[in-house]
């Protein structure tokens, strides 16, 4: 296992209610964050590729399908 994970862990066990009340506050936090941020790189990505899309001879090719 992951030494930090181990540590977090043994921290838990040993932590009282309101300070694992407080600890998955903070992780949903993280959490969230980090999708926001996953969320935010695929919008980005997929704006990036919207200029390829956009030229005479594929809207000529789509208006014809």
């Amino acid at each position: 296992m992951n030494p930090a994970k181990e540590r977090l862990l043994k921290i838990i066990e040993a932590i009282s209610e309101q300070g694992l009340v407080e600890i998955l506050g903070f992780a949903d936090y993280l959490k969230a964050k980090t999708e926001k941020s996953i969320s935010e790189d695929l919008t980005k990505a997929s704006e990036s590729s919207l200029g390829f899309w956009d030229n005479a001879t594929d809207d000529e090719l789509w208006n014809n399908v």
